[in-house]
């Protein structure tokens, strides 16, 4: 195994960066050197992971009109160049790539360069940046069980992690799930993503509001809302006698979420992956411009479990929401069910698999004669 550090190339949204960081901390333990190499948004990620070296290298999005596309193509050519130095200079053990436009000059420049590489997908459908890459890479990691969009081929390297998630929702998994009792406060926690989901602010306030008086008396909303939809809601929620707390962000939600009853989110990988990691019952509302429609697929996964339950946007208004909101609601031991059948979605050691199949490859390890690593009881053995 080369002595260099492992490389790992991911967008810089939370989907991408969080599985990163999970492996990056686990690499780091095992006395590796890691260097990200992501955009300018994950400026915070040597915080979280001390010791970490970071770089920048230019990518662009492909798609779009004509000239959108000849500048992405051009922008990635560059970053291809960049990152050709960089792994020259490093001589990495391996490269592991996370998804995201950020990640495809890195991993081309890997693969260019011979270098064993991994990619971790962690939606239901793969990405078009993975898609772009799965062909030839060594190893593919899969969060979800089934993952549209492989090939044949591909599908003899992939193998199935689940998703790593951050530390604190892992603790958060040691808390019991509390269906709701008469009498006693119900805590609803609603979140849209990273920027918020405008519907959610449009929605949920006056289907909240179209509750009989003694639940929205009990209820404890928490609120997720972009910054110029907060006094809206917040006004609306109070309006109504509803106990509300709203917020662009919130920095707690693990503890928010391991209070909760019931949850409302969009269906992200990483949001999926959360909910099963703490084991909460949830209504997913699929973002409809998700690429590929990847949230819808990662919402029916969880919903086949039981653990939730998969609200399309399209048709969804306020009496809508208010009539399924009253029937989970009135309905403790179907809540308590699902927050059961969430718990077993969960892939509780995914960090530690995916780090298994990284540190495997990088030592040489090819497994089986078609050089795939094999999963055995839930663990992967070489």
């Amino acid at each position: 195994m080369s002595a260099g550090p492992f490389v790992l190339a991911a967008g810089g949204t939370g989907g991408h960066l969080f599985p990163a960081q999970a492996l990056a901390e686990r690499l780091v333990r095992h006395g590796a050197r890691v260097c990200l190499v992501t955009d300018r948004r994950a400026d915070n990620f040597a915080e979280v992971v001390p010791g970490i070296e970071i770089r920048q290298i230019r990518a662009g999005r492909l798609g779009g009109g004509p000239l959108q596309s000849a500048r992405g193509v051009a922008t990635i050519a560059v970053g291809l160049v960049q990152a050709r130095r960089l792994l020259r200079r490093l001589d990495p053990a391996a490269v592991v790539g996370f998804g995201g436009y950020p990640s495809v000059p890195t991993m081309l420049a890997a693969i260019g360069l011979g270098l064993p590489t991994v990619i971790h997908e962690q939606n239901a459908v793969l990405g078009r940046a993975n898609r772009l890459l799965a062909a030839r890479i060594r190893r593919i990691a899969t969060g979800f069980a089934e993952t549209s969009g492989l090939r044949p081929a591909d599908r003899a390297r992939a193998r199935y992690t689940g998703n790593p998630v951050r530390p604190a929702i892992a603790a958060a998994a040691a808390i019991g799930y509390r269906p709701p009792r008469t009498g006693a406060p119900i805590e609803l926690v609603i979140l849209g993503g990273s920027q918020g989901a405008r519907i959610f602010s449009d929605i949920v306030p006056p289907a909240l509001a179209g509750l009989p008086p003694a639940l929205r008396s009990a209820l404890r909303v928490s609120q997720q809302a972009r910054r110029e939809d907060c006094a809206r809601v917040a006004a609306q929620l109070e309006e109504a006698g509803i106990a509300a707390e709203v917020n662009s962000f919130f920095t707690d939600v693990p503890e928010r979420l391991a209070r909760a009853q019931l949850a409302i989110c969009r269906a992200g990988a990483s949001t999926v992956a959360e909910l099963a990691a703490i084991g909460r019952p949830a209504l997913l509302v699929p973002y409809p411009h998700a690429t590929d429609d990847h949230q819808a697929a990662n919402a029916r996964a969880f919903a086949a479990s039981g653990g939730g339950w998969l609200v399309p946007q399209a048709g969804l208004n306020a009496p809508l929401l208010t009539a399924i909101l009253a029937e989970r609601l009135a309905d403790a031991a179907g809540l308590a069910h699902g927050a059961a059948q969430a718990r077993r979605f969960a892939c509780d050691d995914a960090a530690e698999r995916l780090t298994s199949i990284v540190l495997a490859l990088a030592a040489g390890i090819d497994g089986e004669p078609d050089g795939t690593l094999v999963q055995k009881s839930g663990e992967f053995a070489a």
